[in-house]
């Protein structure tokens, strides 16, 4: 037992190493394992609640907006892929290709989705024939694969779980909306269900999707001041569908192409909540998104009458929220705190006698270690109180954290002392020459991370690199 116990304790402090802690916390937690693939992961059963309770939520919401799901083929014809030429140059690098059918050299080689722009493209242009069919409201959920040189389990691997949505419309301003729209829907859930506070707005040139008119994006940042690309919505314009002859007839009776949409979000998210809330004990998870909102552990439960009200309040509250009960005798009440508390579960319930004779339970919160006696007589009602309380404080010290971490730079020297001493976002005027943007990632490795839609007036309108006149406010940073 003292053995496991120590395993239960043994994460890496976050501010001597976090990425080792990061490794620590994902592997004891068990929410992944390493493959045999090197680059792959394998998602154990509480990182795929997760996972579930995400995709939940976003899936809701699609449909709330009329969209459907479909699902397109893991394999992708090489021709299909060359037919539009900046897509494939900017997957190229990362794709994976299967080359045999059994013993039998393939007559063509066939891609292993990256992305799914061209096979979808390729059904769209058999179906769409008319403008009474449009627009086309369509998602997937799936795993792509990239093959990634550097890999770190959620963050970036050469499998990953996400969903793709492509839509087709009518006009590009029903395109533009539909673009936004889903960026919002990624914002809105990201901070009130996940409550991680996220910075939104337009990629650069540089940045943007491949073979995109406009890309935005949610960025978030890790406690390390390290930023997250979280989710992206990719306005396509008519790119795609002129490459792949996707027309219909118009109002007028007369040939057209429609305008075409792509947005996505992957399980990095999980990758963002392990960075954004954990601490030194292991996971702390927002109780709308985690698989256990609270854990029932008795206290003394081998005394008469413990077992019986545990599981009797257990019954009642399971009606309202994911409830676990850990009575296994082989460990000790403050053994299984720790574990429960490393595996981030909000709420753990202590039960013994003297709260039985108290008609009370004790409730420590997760997120900041306080305990809470709560009356038998209305527990629901005070368990709902309390776990609104810690998604809101979590929420609020993830932003916080942001904010304490968000700089403002007016040169190329006070930028580069930020980046060196205090890592995190960085506003600064940019002048929108792609040369500069290349300098600044050249010389620091920080990237442009996004243009806010949220514009400010920093006290300078010159460029951080070049000094020229600055036509926007950008924010910088290290990225994962």
């Amino acid at each position: 037992m003292s053995n496991k116990k120590e395993k239960v304790r043994e994460i890496t402090p976050m501010d001597e190493d976090f990425s080792q802690w990061y490794t620590d916390v994902i592997l004891k937690t068990e929410l992944v394992d390493y493959a045999p693939v090197k680059g792959f992961m394998v998602i154990r059963p509480y990182g795929y609640a997760i996972w579930e309770n995400i995709q939940k939520e976003y899936d809701n919401r699609f449909k709330e907006t009329g969209h459907k799901n479909m699902y397109f083929p893991l394999l992708i014809p090489e021709s299909l892929l060359q037919k539009e030429k900046d897509h494939v140059e900017g997957f190229a690098p990362e794709v994976a290709w299967v080359t045999h059918g059994g013993d039998e050299e393939l007559g063509e080689r066939l891609c292993i989705r990256p992305t799914s722009e061209t096979i979808i493209c390729n059904m769209y242009s058999k179906w769409l024939t008319s403008w009474r069919e449009l627009p086309y409201l369509y998602n997937q959920w799936c795993s792509v694969v990239r093959w990634e040189k550097s890999t770190r389990p959620f963050l970036r691997t050469s499998e990953f779980l996400w969903q793709e949505g492509h839509t087709l419309h009518e006009t590009y301003e029903e395109a533009q909306a539909e673009t936004l729209q889903m960026l919002d829907i990624y914002r809105e859930v990201a901070e009130n269900i996940l409550a991680i506070p996220m910075v939104v707005g337009q990629k650069s040139e540089r940045e943007k999707f491949a073979g995109a008119y406009a890309t935005y994006t949610m960025e978030a940042l890790m406690y390390d001041g390290k930023a997250l690309q979280s989710g992206t919505s990719h306005n396509l314009g008519q790119h795609f569908t002129k490459a792949f002859d996707i027309t219909y007839t118009d109002r007028n009776g007369e040939i057209a192409y429609p305008y075409h949409t792509s947005w996505g979000v992957s399980t990095r998210l999980i990758g963002a909540l392990i960075m954004v809330h954990g601490d030194d004990n292991g996971l702390v998870l927002p109780p709308k998104v985690a698989p256990t909102q609270l854990v029932i552990i008795p206290v003394a439960q081998h005394k008469e009458g413990v077992l019986d009200k545990a599981y009797e309040i257990k019954k009642q509250l399971e009606k309202q929220f994911r409830v676990e009960m850990d009575d296994s005798e082989s460990y000790s009440p403050g053994w299984k705190f720790n574990q429960w508390e490393m595996k981030g579960v909000p709420i753990r319930l202590e039960i013994g006698p003297r709260d039985i004779e108290n008609n009370q339970v004790v409730a420590a919160r997760r997120d900041n270690g306080e305990k809470v006696i709560l009356s038998m007589d209305h527990l629901n009602e005070g368990i709902e109180k309390l776990l609104e309380e810690i998604q809101n404080s979590l929420y609020n010290k993830a932003l916080k954290m942001r904010e304490e971490k968000t700089y403002i730079a007016k040169n190329k020297q006070e930028f580069t002392k930020i980046l060196e001493t205090t890592p995190g976002f960085i506003k600064a005027m940019w002048c929108g020459d792609v040369e500069c943007e290349n300098k600044i990632k050249e010389d620091t490795g920080a990237t442009l991370r996004c243009i806010p839609f949220e514009q400010e007036d920093l006290g300078t309108h010159h460029c951080i690199c070049c000094g020229k006149e600055a036509k926007k406010m950008v924010y910088f940073a290290k990225a994962y």
